[in-house]
Parts: structure tokens; sequence; C-alpha cells
């Protein structure tokens, strides 16, 4: 448990110390980075996937997929960036 709250301070810590620029999102097909989607990133990453994209009002499929595959280790990973960008649609819609 330790272990994996100081990697996800160092992975926090990394984020602000980084430009901007560098996690540039697409915003045709993303939406803004805000408090909302950080708070949707976090609880997709630490609590459970899924949550945080119907914290971002996704659809059900998205969420209910999210929760599913979020369950293995790098999809969890995913999961949280996808709320935090707040990205919608996805594979379902033919999107990668």
């Amino acid at each position: 448990m330790k272990k994996t709250v100081l990697l996800l301070v160092m992975v926090a810590l990394i984020f602000t110390a980084v430009p901007s620029q560098a996690f540039a999102v697409n915003t045709a097909t993303h939406g803004k980075i805000t408090g909302k989607t950080v708070v949707s990133g976090l609880v997709s990453l630490i609590i459970w996937p899924g949550i945080g994209q119907y914290i971002n009002d996704n659809e059900t499929k998205k969420n209910l997929t999210h929760a599913l595959i979020g369950l293995f280790p790098p999809f969890r990973l995913w999961s949280g960036w996808d709320g935090l960008i707040d990205r919608q649609g996805g594979r379902w819609d033919g999107k990668i």
C-alpha cells in the first residue's frame, strides 16, 4: 500500500513539474482538463475504473467497459488518463 501511494505521489509531482505543452490535449475530441476531470481521473485510477467516466457524464456503455476492463492494472492507468482528459465516445464509436 505504501508503494502504491508513493508511486501516485511521484506521478503527481511529475505532472506538476512538466510544462503543460508536453501533455497537450486535442480539444476537438477531448474536453478541457478541469477540476472535475482531475477528480474523475484520480477516482478511476485509485478507487475504481468507470466511476471517473460516470463523473464525466459518459454513456453507460463506456462506464461499464471501463469498470470491467479496468480491473487489470495496465487498463486502470488508461481509465485514469481517459477520465483526466474527459474523452467522450471511445472504441465503441470507432475511435481509439
